[in-house]
Parts: structure tokens; sequence; C-alpha cells
């Protein structure tokens, strides 16, 4: 632990090194560690003060993640905090920050399971937390341009829980339905169902009964792995699945080996082929993933990208406020912040609503890889045309 000093101006991160989400947690931690003696020494243009970089174990838990907020205040004083991913545990930061104050700035999941998941409103923003990430609309309209490699107007089952999640991409509103719906595709949605699933047989009844051809869903490896299992146990084989959540960020083996048979796609926000650099130090996504690679001798990470750019805007915005020392001058920096970063341009000026910066999406699809379990490959990039696919969307018969 670093002793607090009064005089500086240090970025507190939550960061899940314990529990479930400890693999998440690893970029930030990879960032924190690769940023901390950058972010020490003065700068040039605006960034001409230094900064200390202080981190906390969520414990993959909310009640965690709440004390780690209030350790990282009161403790190391900081002055804003960080955090990414975790549908139970951002939310804990969040709220966490609200309460007390304190401008924070996140990324992970879609903007509006960050706003509306919280209870907010966007006619009267949040006062200190920010958001950068992609929405529920763009997972649908990606996954909408894959489902068409099948042709129009698909009838598509869906697999999603009933915790907010589910709730969320059903909302008729803001949700995920509404835009696949306006597409022309037909979503068949049986109903939530608890996790950790014990069985999809009624969900493979239903969707046999509709004639699905692709089924969607935001499940755990674990649920997507025995669904495809019980599917072809009854003979239904879906030409596509489309699963966001897990498929982003797998495990250290890639696609489960239940799934290993399986056309299964997922949507993309980064990769080491995206052409984009970093504000401190301007290292490219390509050599960020190859440095994340070398140093830890694992398999870069799409959340890599995200974990680097929450420190940039962090140091940003500290760097621009009118007072760094002036909580109410750092929460006003990050909501005009418009910056380049090493995940794109993040725009807090521009919506979609308030407190909120967007992350575009393109499609990718895992293959078997030359070197190791499976690859991200890129198939779509209506979203993002700099950024060029490098294979064909493999669907089934």
């Amino acid at each position: 632990m670093t002793l607090r000093r009064t005089d500086d101006l240090c970025i507190g991160a939550v960061v899940p090194r314990t529990g479930r989400l400890a693999r998440l947690g690893d970029p930030l931690a990879f960032a924190l560690e690769r940023l901390a003696p950058r972010l020490a020494r003065p700068g040039r243009g605006n960034r001409r003060r230094t900064f200390r970089l202080a981190w906390r174990d969520s414990q993959s838990d909310p009640d965690g993640a709440r004390r780690a907020v209030a350790e990282l205040v009161r403790d190391e004083g900081a002055r804003m905090v960080v955090t990414l991913g975790g549908t139970r545990v951002l939310p804990a930061v969040a709220d966490a920050c609200e309460v007390l104050g304190i401008p924070c700035l996140s990324t992970g999941f879609p903007w509006q399971a960050y706003v509306f998941g919280r209870g907010g409103d966007p006619a009267r923003p949040f006062r200190w937390t920010y958001h950068f990430a992609w929405g529920l609309d763009d997972i649908a309209t990606v996954f909408a341009e894959l489902w068409e490699h099948l042709g129009p107007g698909r009838t598509v089952g869906c697999l999603w829980n009933t915790g907010p999640q589910g709730q969320l991409l059903r909302d008729p509103r803001h949700g995920f339905a509404p835009v696949a719906a306006a597409r022309g595709h037909t979503l068949v949605d049986p109903g939530g169902y608890r996790e950790p699933a014990t069985g999809f047989e009624g969900h493979v009844h239903r969707f046999k009964e509709a004639g699905v051809e692709v089924v969607t869903g935001a499940a755990t490896a674990g649920d997507m792995a025995l669904f495809h299992r019980q599917a072809r146990e009854a003979g239904l084989r879906p030409r596509l699945i489309t699963c966001s959540r897990w498929l982003t960020h797998p495990g250290e083996g890639g696609v489960p080996d239940g799934l290993a048979e399986a056309d299964v796609a997922t949507l993309v926000y980064w990769t080491p082929r995206h052409p984009f650099r970093s504000s401190l130090d301007g290292t490219t996504t390509a050599g960020l993933a190859e440095e994340y690679q070398r140093t830890t001798g694992r398999p870069w990470l799409q959340p890599l990208g995200l974990a680097h750019a929450l420190l940039e805007v962090a140091a940003h915005a500290l760097a621009t406020a009118d007072d760094p020392m002036d909580r109410h001058a750092v929460a006003a920096a990050l909501g005009r912040t418009r910056l380049a970063t090493v995940a794109g341009l993040l725009d807090f000026t521009a919506g979609p609503t308030p407190n909120i910066a967007l992350v575009p999406l393109i499609g990718g699809q895992w293959r078997s890889g030359r070197r190791r379990g499976h690859e991200l490959t890129l198939v779509t990039n209506a979203r993002l045309p700099k950024v060029a696919p490098n294979a064909e969307l493999s669907v089934g018969p």
C-alpha cells in the first residue's frame, strides 16, 4: 500500500484480482503496471502533471467493490476511480462513487445497462459517473448483419437469462429486441432461465417448434455449451449462434469443447488490427497486444484496449480540469472529454446520452487457429470500415 499524499493526483482503480472475474481483471492490472511509471513523470502538452496509480481488489463482489472504492478515497486520496466490467460489480463501483461524490469512469458493458440498470434517467444525468462502451442497439445491429448472411427475415431463438441483463435485452424501448425486429427478424423468446442453468429442454423444444435456424444469447460459457449439447441431442442444429458477453474474452482454452463444432459469432470492439494509438505514448493496438502477450505469456484480450483507454481518459481529465484538486472540476472535465485513445475516439460530448461515449462494434467469429486453440477473426466491418475483415463468416448447412 502506498502512503497517501494530500498534494498528488491519485487515480484509483477497482480491479477484480480474485473470484470469478479475476481473468477480466488481467488487462486492467497490466495497464496499471505498464502506465504507472509513465504517469509518474511529467508529459507534454496538457499532461505536465504527474499521477500516482493505486488499486484495490473488488474480489468480484459488489460489497467488495464498494469497500474498494471507500479505501481508495480514504487511504489513497483518489481524485478519480476507474473500473472495468462485471454486470453487478461495475454498477456497485459507480453507485459508491455517486454517493461519495467522486468522479468515476468505467467501461465494459452496454451503456443501457449502465444507465437504466442503475435507475438512471438521461433527463437527469448522473453527477459524478461516466462510462464508455457500446449499446444493446449496437449489438443487435451487428448481430442482425451476421444473421442476414443467411438471408433476410431470420427466425432467431433468444437465450436470455432472468437477471437484469436479460430484462434489458427484452426491453421494448431500450433493448436489443426492438432493433432486431425493425430489421425484419422474428425473435422467439421462451422466457428467461436462472444462471447457472440446469437445462434448456424447454428452449430447445420451442426453438424446434418455431423453425429456428439462428440462436442469439448473452450466456456464460458453461450455459451456452450446455444448450448446444442438449440442442444437438434433440436434433436441433442452429446454422449460426451469436453470443456476446463471455465470447468477447473467453478463457485460456478459447471456445469450450461443448461449442467446438458450432458456428459461433460474436461482437468485436478492440483488436490489434484496429488503427488506433495511445494518447499517452503513441503505442499502437498491435504494439499493446504484443507487449501484453510478451509480458504475461497469455493471449491478448479485447478488454485490454478498454483498460488502457480508461487510464488515458482519466489522466486527460485530471490534466485538463480547471482545478484537478476540485472534484467538481474533474467531473466537468470528464464530461467535455473528446480524446483519441488506443480504443478509438471517445467523445463524451456526443452522447447518445449524457455521461456516455460510444465505442463502435464490428462482427467476429472464433475459428480454429494455427498457433493456439481458437483465434478471433473479423467478418463484418460496417460500423468501422477502417478495420478490414480477414475471414468470411462460416455458417452451418
